[in-house]
């Protein structure tokens, strides 16, 4: 995939440090490719359900970011991006102690871009990778609006 800014690492990343939804996550973005990109985060007692586990909706969260990211390295230098559709499965509890989620583009397009997420959680030595939870979401390149930052 060919990304439309050759700048679109660092508008990405530029990007990311305005997210304060983010750094309430304590999540940071690790690496940023066309049609890719990987955020890393740790389990926080303050982001879980009453059993302990990451909560559903702050692992959601950093899917969302993830996909939208991703899909946001291939957009115009111009332009913003937005959410419009997601399905999560959760498919085990996210205990941690640390979380790899990546965002993957599918199907690039001007305006609707399909894009597939997946956290994956495993131990301090990075090792023992386990999917958690996957998404699939649709992201849409916003051009022109007011009041939308890109």
């Amino acid at each position: 995939m060919k990304p439309a800014d050759d700048h679109f690492e660092q508008r990405t990343r530029d990007s990311f440090t305005r997210q304060p939804a983010m750094q309430t996550l304590g999540a940071t973005l690790k690496s940023v490719a066309p049609g890719a990109v990987v955020i890393a985060m740790a389990h926080h007692a303050s982001l879980t359900q009453q059993h302990g586990f990451i909560h559903a909706g702050m692992l959601a969260t950093a899917l969302d970011s993830a996909c939208g990211y991703a899909a946001f390295t291939l957009m115009p230098p111009d332009a913003a991006v937005l959410t419009i559709e997601f399905k999560v499965n959760l498919l085990a509890p996210a205990r941690g102690p640390l979380f790899r989620v990546e965002g993957l583009v599918l199907k690039p397009g001007r305006t609707i871009t399909v894009v597939e997420g997946r956290a994956l959680q495993h131990g301090a030595d990075g090792n023992e990778a386990k999917l958690v939870a996957t998404m699939t979401a649709t992201i849409m390149t916003v051009l022109g609006r007011a009041g939308l930052q890109h």
